[in-house]
């Protein structure tokens, strides 16, 4: 078999893998109404959501500059600061590490979160991920996110 029909077997194989998952996926792991969680997994969730986005885009980001992780949020054009949420990202061996912060804490339970890429990971196989958060009282732990 030709190299470049080899490279065409392995597309459509790849294609079709993902076509099944989509399909699977998308009944499985429905998202949640974030209203109808107890307090502190709804702050969670909402962190949960921005981290997972920010990560993704992060990760990405390294993807297409050869590796070379951005060094600040505005490097890689996303706004730090939101109506709602103070955002970082950090990089630990080139590993991008989100924290996001509500801006009002007053009235909730979780008021940070932070989360590396695993969260990726841990949402394409799982259909949830882990952060560590902290709540109002200063406590730290981790908590699970739908998606």
């Amino acid at each position: 078999m030709s190299s470049r029909a080899s490279w065409l077997l392995i597309l459509v194989t790849a294609l079709a893998v993902l076509a099944c998952n989509d399909r699977t996926g998308s009944r499985a792991h429905a998202p949640r109404d974030v209203n109808n969680l107890p307090p502190d997994e709804r702050d969670a969730s909402l962190l949960g959501r921005e981290i997972f986005e920010l990560i993704d885009r992060a990760v990405d980001y390294r993807g297409s500059h050869r590796g070379r992780p951005g060094a600040d949020l505005r490097q890689m054009g996303i706004e730090s600061l939101t109506t709602n949420t103070v955002r970082r990202v950090v990089n630990v061996q080139r590993e991008p590490v989100v924290t996001v912060t509500f801006r009002e804490p007053a009235g909730r339970e979780i008021i940070s979160c932070r989360g590396d890429s695993q969260v990726l990971e841990q949402a394409a196989t799982h259909g949830s991920f882990t952060i560590m958060c902290t709540a109002n009282s200063g406590a730290q732990r981790p908590m699970e996110v739908g998606q």
